[in-house]
């Protein structure tokens, strides 16, 4: 996994990230939106968040990935993070999504965050799932037709949940 950084989020990545966001937004594969963010939210969304990173090549610009974390729940069940991970078309096959994800992982802990739940993943996205597995997430359960594709067909999701009490491995 050499190549990739991850760093937060500044003004001057907001167009590339929405970019790739919307891009996996408009595959309709992933992501429960429908609508793509336009110019003006896109900031205000990402800069909601409790983190944004944001993953490069190292020695490039171009923005290959984007992961938001936040809060899965408020009161007692706030110590529960959520993330939402985005790999560009461009940075696919490249261990992109896996610093991502290490990354939304030690950010969360770092947060003070007891764990990290995925609340959709969608069943059919086989790599998504293996990465899961492979990084120590559970997966605790499914929502029969739970993501609706474009076409109108309904597949499961499954939620998958990682324990940041545990040591938390960084990307190598």
């Amino acid at each position: 996994m050499t190549g990739t950084t991850v760093e937060r989020l500044t003004s001057q990545d907001v167009g590339g990230v929405r970019a790739v966001w919307n891009e996996v937004v408009a595959t309709g594969d992933a992501f429960p939106q429908t609508d793509e963010l336009g110019a003006d939210e896109a900031a205000g969304f990402f800069a909601a968040q409790s983190f944004t990173g944001v993953a490069r090549g190292t020695g490039d610009s171009r923005v290959l990935g984007v992961h938001v974390l936040r809060p899965n729940s408020i009161g007692r069940c706030g110590h529960i993070a959520n993330a939402s991970h985005a790999v560009a078309s461009s940075g696919r096959g490249r261990d992109v999504g896996e610093r991502l994800v290490r990354h939304s992982m030690s950010t969360a802990a770092q947060l003070g965050l007891r764990a990290l739940q995925s609340n959709a993943v969608v069943s059919t996205d086989r790599p998504a799932r293996a990465l899961y597995e492979r990084l120590g997430f559970t997966e605790i359960g499914h929502v029969p037709g739970g993501f609706r594709r474009d076409g109108g067909e309904y597949v499961n999701t499954t939620l998958h949940c990682a324990d940041l009490t545990l040591a938390v491995r960084p990307a190598p």
